[in-house]
């Protein structure tokens, strides 16, 4: 259907607003990452260093404050920009690997329960269907509860709980895309299986991958946030953010720092990797092509 002409007057604002959802989302996650990389670099003191006769001192703009720790101090005299940025190696370093695995796993199980729709296909999208149907949060703490906290432990709870997402929408592509013309073709020419499905099916599914991606790596931090909060992530005395704020929420009434730029971090880069994702959707999606 042609565009109307409000369509096309609306146009240049859409690209502006996707254009922008890109870098911002692409600015925060790019900070947060340097941040964890150059952590070490970054951070004036040892994240693990405690001393009681500084314990709550609050951020550098208040009255007592000292820019000796610009965020302030934790209950034990930790300085809360050094956790912080520790926490966000922390955390990226758990929720890459986690979205990784998780996706490796369900784009190999979805293009062969998609490319195979018989007994193989129908068994693989029946576990998806009765892994779904518990609350993955659930399934998470109940992993790791059994395996002991630890970040390995964490990493393969995140995985074993986000694989079936890529499953699922990697196999309703792969079944559109074999019913084309060019599949048929190869096919026709003698092709394998596997090289139809890594030379013709990879590079149109790899959109939708790419799409999802961030979406679960923002799913995942927060996943991730949550067991640690629960006390079943990353073991202390290492940095998690999650844990971080478990620890300050006892004190956000008198010392709110504590809580808050834990939370902050949290709320700040999934937002980023959100915004991120929504903008790689709008730019590669082929259905929002012709509003851009």
């Amino acid at each position: 259907m042609p565009a109307t002409p409000g369509d096309r007057s609306q146009r240049p604002r859409r690209r502006r607003r996707v254009g922008g959802l890109l870098l911002l989302g692409a600015v925060v996650l790019g900070l947060v990452v340097l941040a964890a990389v150059f952590a070490d670099v970054l951070s004036p003191l040892d994240p693990t260093q405690q001393n009681l006769r500084q314990a709550r001192l609050p951020p550098a703009w208040h009255v007592d404050g000292s820019w000796v720790h610009p965020l302030g101090t934790d209950f034990l005299g930790r300085d809360l920009w050094s956790r912080i940025l520790h926490g966000a190696r922390t955390t990226m370093l758990a929720s890459l690997a986690a979205a990784l695995g998780a996706a490796a796993i369900g784009v190999v199980l979805g293009f062969v329960a998609g490319f195979y729709e018989g007994i193989l296909g129908s068994a693989i999208m029946r576990v998806v269907d009765l892994m779904l149907a518990f609350p993955l949060i659930i399934m998470a703490l109940a992993l790791v509860a059994a395996l002991g906290p630890s970040v390995a432990n964490l990493i393969l709870a995140l995985v074993v709980t986000g694989w079936m997402v890529y499953a699922r929408v990697v196999r309703a592509a792969v079944i559109s895309l074999k019913a084309q013309t060019f599949v048929h073709a190869a096919r026709a020419l003698g092709a394998p299986d596997l090289g139809i499905m890594w030379r013709h099916l990879l590079p149109n599914v790899s959109t939708v991958i790419l799409v999802l991606l961030p979406m679960e790596i923002a799913r995942i931090i927060i996943t991730e946030s949550a067991l640690s909060f629960l006390g079943l992530g990353v073991p202390p005395p290492t940095p998690s953010w999650g844990r971080m704020l478990a620890e300050g929420r006892i004190y956000l009434t008198l010392d709110y720092w504590i809580a808050v730029f834990p939370g902050l971090a949290i709320t700040m880069t999934v937002l980023g990797v959100s915004f991120l994702g929504d903008g790689l959707r709008d730019r590669l999606d082929p259905r929002l092509k012709h509003l851009l």
